[in-house]
């Protein structure tokens, strides 16, 4: 990408970048969507600058990204936010600091260089800090520890609860105001005192992160058992593939990028670090070890099984019936022809899948199908996002058991 140069160096800069974990929504339908309350804060605290500074009518007093982390358009925007704001507002929470995205961003706002106007008592970096939730038992990464910054400043209840309870809570109210008008002046206080040179516009997937390396709990692989262009049977279009087996988009028109980049995503804004590989790739660790190095989700496409020898694999990893290793069979109700050939492909699935599906009702490619076997793209995500959650959790409590506690119990299954 190229450098920050073509902006005018007396162009009105977004006085804050507010940096913030994406969380994921409770269920996958009708549940609310809970990063309103950070553009609730993003909105109040983009007033309260107004009120102190003379910024300039239609400007944008700040940036916050709502993209949910999609797309190279997405990732282009970001990358120019972080060159030209002044200041980087990160939002402490575990989840923020489990995030490779959240990471990229700190990384690359913080290679800018700070100077200051004036000699001051306090060393300003340009990054202001604000609480979501308490850190008070959390340790955080070496590059926030290093700053140094003190929350009392901002309330008492603030520094004991942070902002999203202040907001939840009727009784803070007054506490929430306070906070968020002390942390507005914070922000133009550093903004003033200090000059931030415009950053170059770098490439944001390839930067790295300036958090701690995550544990092995931290990470997820997303394997995918599908086909390349060519290697697909007679039956089969080619519409839906690509030239690797991570291509494979079942979603399409509806979803125009590979389903595993879409799954990475989810599993990025849920604070986790997450690898795509195909399913062959990993099989053999999958197939031999008793307990997997880290939280697996599996995403079949069931037109695969007509090949045999590939297909095996699969169903001898469904009778290992591993706790951290979940699957999907993601399906598009508006893919003709799946449904013209519904039955081989329940009669294909019955036969690998059979642990995974137990006795359960099989997916219809013609109705809604039961839950678990998502039917568009939006069930997909939802889907996504618990197939996370229950994979990790299973391959904490695996870890947390010890070895000799014996297998674990049969895994509660999200595929059809």
């Amino acid at each position: 990408m190229s450098s920050g140069a073509g902006q005018r160096k007396d162009a009105p800069r977004p006085y804050f970048f507010l940096s913030y974990a994406h969380t994921p929504r409770i269920n996958s339908r009708g549940a609310a969507d809970p990063n309103l309350w950070v553009a609730k804060l993003y909105q109040d605290l983009s007033e309260a600058i107004l009120q102190i500074t003379d910024a300039p009518s239609g400007h944008p007093v700040g940036f916050m990204d709502r993209s949910m982390h999609q797309g190279q358009k997405w990732a282009e925007r970001l990358s120019r936010e972080l060159a030209t704001c002044r200041v980087f507002v990160p939002l402490y929470s575990p989840r923020y600091f489990k995030s490779e995205a959240c990471g990229r961003e700190w990384h690359l706002f913080s290679r800018r260089s700070v100077y200051q106007r004036r000699p001051t008592a306090e060393r300003m970096t340009g990054i202001v800090p604000a609480l979501w939730v308490s850190m008070e038992h959390y340790q955080l990464p070496r590059v926030a520890g290093e700053l140094q910054f003190n929350h009392d400043s901002f309330g008492a209840e603030y520094a004991t609860e942070g902002l999203y309870a202040l907001m939840k809570i009727a009784a803070f109210s007054s506490e929430y105001h306070t906070a968020v008008w002390r942390l507005a002046r914070r922000i133009v206080d550093v903004a003033e005192q200090t000059v931030i040179p415009i950053g170059q516009v770098l490439d944001f997937e390839s930067q790295p992160s300036a958090f701690d390396p995550p544990d092995n709990a931290d990470q997820v692989r997303i394997s995918v058992f599908s086909y390349r262009e060519r290697e697909l049977p007679p039956q089969r279009s080619a519409f839906w593939y690509g030239e690797q087996r991570t291509d494979w988009q079942p979603y399409r028109p509806d979803s125009s990028r590979p389903l595993a980049q879409d799954a990475a995503d989810i599993a990025r804004s849920m604070g986790f670090q997450p690898t795509v590989n195909e399913f062959e790739d990993g099989a053999e660790q999958l197939l031999t070890e008793d307990r997997p190095d880290r939280p697996c989700v599996l995403l079949v496409d069931r037109w695969a099984f007509l090949d045999g020898r590939r297909a095996e694999a699969v169903r001898r990893l469904d009778r290992r019936n591993l706790g951290p290793v979940a699957v999907i069979e993601p399906w598009n109700r508006e893919d003709q022809q799946s449904r013209d050939h519904e039955r081989m492909l329940d009669e294909l699935g019955d036969g690998v899948l059979a642990v995974s599906r137990g006795s359960r009702q099989r997916p219809s490619l013609r109705e809604e199908g039961p839950a678990g076997a998502p039917g568009s793209i939006e069930e997909f995500r939802g889907e996504m996002e618990r197939a996370v959650m229950r994979a990790c959790t299973a391959h904490e409590q695996q870890h947390r058991d010890g070895p000799d506690d014996g297998p674990v119990d049969r895994r509660p299954s999200i595929g059809p």
